[in-house]
């Protein structure tokens, strides 16, 4: 199967969202990444796949459900980078400049951290969805410093565009001791 896309339902119920992952894997050929329940009482699936069973697969979820659906997505052409920052397995040995999205929803901060990496050259450290977060999620990324700027601005646009963003920050010169605390 060609995995060139990606594609979450987040809910606000977690039978719902148990529900959504069910009919989204027997609606298309996707494969399932994640699916679990996530702070404060959400529910996201994220499964992977080719665009058009991707698509096929979330919309045909939405569209059954409806009742608690937060947030959702479809981003063809995912950026490679994004899985290894959703699974904690980058490898980042020394901090250059850090860049911080943080947002409401899980499906808002996963399309802001594809738009930062697509936007500038960067190396994303984390993508963290929701656990202990209170629902909120974040990415950190890593370059040089107008790289780290183009980033953070292209991906807290996409969150902002949904309403969803908490906040961004740019730190230049961060003591390495950071990443430590990060990974």
């Amino acid at each position: 199967m060609e995995m060139n896309s990606i594609g979450l339902i987040e809910m606000g119920s977690i039978a719902s969202g148990m529900q959504a992952a069910d009919i989204m894997l027997k609606t298309s050929d996707v494969q399932l990444i994640l699916s679990r329940t996530i702070c404060s009482g959400k529910y996201m699936t994220l499964i992977g796949g080719d665009v058009a069973a991707v698509s096929s697969a979330v919309n045909a979820a939405v569209d059954i459900i409806g009742f608690g659906v937060i947030d959702f997505f479809v981003i063809p052409n995912v950026h490679r980078s994004i899985f290894p920052a959703i699974s904690g397995q980058t490898n980042v040995e020394m901090l250059e400049s850090l860049g911080i999205v943080e947002a409401y929803s899980v499906a808002s901060l996963i399309e802001g951290a594809d738009a930062a990496v697509k936007s500038a050259n960067v190396k994303l450290i984390e993508v963290r969805l929701a656990m202990a977060l209170g629902g909120k999620a974040f990415f950190t990324c890593t370059g040089e410093v107008a790289a780290v700027t183009a980033a953070v601005e292209a991906g807290a646009k996409a969150v902002s565009d949904k309403g969803l963003l908490v906040n961004k920050v740019i730190i230049a010169n961060p003591r390495q001791e950071l990443l430590s605390e990060m990974i």
